[in-house]
């Protein structure tokens, strides 16, 4: 059950939240809060993963909640959805390119689209995650998205794709960036040249007459020639690359001419050229309406490290260096910063470990007891390493960590049941 967080006091807001998520009363439960400390103390406790945040409420200070949000990414990213008291505000809010923002709108906008971020939300619910609580993180998953001509769905389904391979380690701080340029570039491309046919000159003309894109867009998606047209987004995210593809239902531009014009003239024009720069590969078809790309992944590193660690010390270990042995009596925590860990118990390799897994050590950690298994590094490594007396400490002055790690591990033991119920099934049937 993914929990919604609402900060508002406006009665229409509200009003739409319920309704909305009364639609999936098995994935969405509407959390409705409108005084300050309340807010704050939910986003700690519950770490929900999608928080709506009224910015036309003035009895509500979303600055100071979007402080909360961003002071520790690790534990409080992703899915915010801003409401606006007007057009002024969401550009100035889009000017922050904030990374946990999914969507700002207008309060009008919100009214009227919020049902399809939530459906858009639920049909690809495999994105939504808390750090450590996913059956499967870097493995290979493929999908697609099927965007109409609105350029709120192509940056929702943008700032969505993109939150999650960096939350999944695939991608840095500096590729996010230049991932959310490419596929600005890209989406915007298909959209008004391709499925709009708005040309490179009509482009220009437009805006030398001082005229909004966003109204020629608006404009031409009503027109019943484009209308029913799609934008076709899909993915094979794998362990050591990503490849996406977009296709848009247009009858194919010259994008060989296009990438020539590119990067010539200041007032727009670029985003081939760009685009080139910003991905190790890519391709059109020859018809001109699909474009495909490919990113290597980051691997083996983590993006972030939680607040209350980052004090503490890195150790470095090299290729076969053990980090700690079966049956020891040692209770620390270690962060996995960066690399491989082999996992031995009773002299056999069980699992190997990556910064995906977030930490070795929990379970003695928390029992108290000896270490359950051997811990080898594979290549070279990096591990922080926590101990106990010192986390506990942390723990009691920010117990939302507790109750993070907590969660964790349950989710881990759902998991392993689950393994377990599947491989004595297995066997009932041979």
């Amino acid at each position: 059950m993914k929990k919604v967080l609402t900060a508002s006091t406006n009665p229409d807001v509200i009003k739409t939240v319920r309704n909305v998520c009364k639609i999936y009363p098995d994935f969405f439960t509407a959390e409705i809060y409108s005084e300050m400390e309340e807010i704050i103390r939910f986003i700690d406790y519950e770490l929900p993963e999608i928080k709506v945040l009224d910015f036309s409420s003035q009895e509500i200070d979303c600055e100071k909640i979007l402080e909360v949000i961003n002071k520790d990414a690790w534990l409080h990213y992703g899915g915010v959805i801003a409401i606006c008291k007007n057009r002024q505000q969401v550009e100035e809010l889009e000017e922050r390119k904030d990374m946990n923002m999914l969507s700002i709108q207008t309060l009008q906008n919100f009214l009227q689209h919020f049902s399809r971020i939530i459906r858009i939300l639920y049909q690809n619910q495999q994105f939504l995650f808390n750090r450590g609580m996913r059956d499967i993180i870097g493995g290979q998953e493929a999908g697609q998205f099927v965007c109409g001509n609105d350029g709120m769905d192509l940056r929702f389904y943008t700032n969505f794709l993109i939150s999650y391979l960096y939350n999944t380690n695939r991608i840095s701080a500096d590729d996010r960036v230049s991932l959310q340029l490419t596929f600005s570039e890209l989406l915007n491309n298909a959209l008004e040249h391709g499925n709009l046919e708005i040309t490179y000159q009509d482009k220009t003309a437009w805006l030398m007459n001082g005229g909004d894109m966003v109204e020629l867009i608006e404009t031409r998606a009503k027109d019943p020639k484009y209308r029913n047209r799609k934008i076709h987004v899909s993915y094979i995210l794998g362990k050591t690359a990503s490849k996406f593809a977009i296709r848009d239902d247009g009858n194919g531009f010259d994008w060989k001419s296009a990438a020539k014009l590119s990067g010539e003239d200041e007032f727009h024009g670029r985003g081939i050229a760009m685009s080139k720069e910003l991905v190790h590969s890519m391709t059109y078809n020859d018809k001109g309406n699909e474009v495909t790309f490919v990113i290597a992944n980051q691997r083996n590193k983590s993006n972030d490290i939680p607040e209350i660690i980052q004090p503490f010390a890195t150790i470095e270990y090299t290729n076969k260096e053990i980090v700690c042995r079966e049956g020891e009596m040692s209770n620390d925590l270690y962060f996995i910063f960066s690399g491989r860990f082999a996992i031995y118990c009773k002299g056999k390799l069980t699992t190997v470990l990556t910064p995906n897994d977030l930490f070795i050590g929990e379970m003695a950690f928390l029992l108290n007891d000896r270490r359950t298994a051997t811990v080898v590094s594979v290549g070279n490594s990096r591990l922080i390493k926590v101990p106990k007396a010192d986390f506990m400490m942390l723990i009691r002055k920010n117990p939302h960590y507790g109750i993070f790690l907590s969660k964790m591990l349950a989710q881990r033991l759902v998991r392993q049941t689950k393994e377990t119920l599947e491989a004595k099934k297995k066997l009932e049937e041979k």
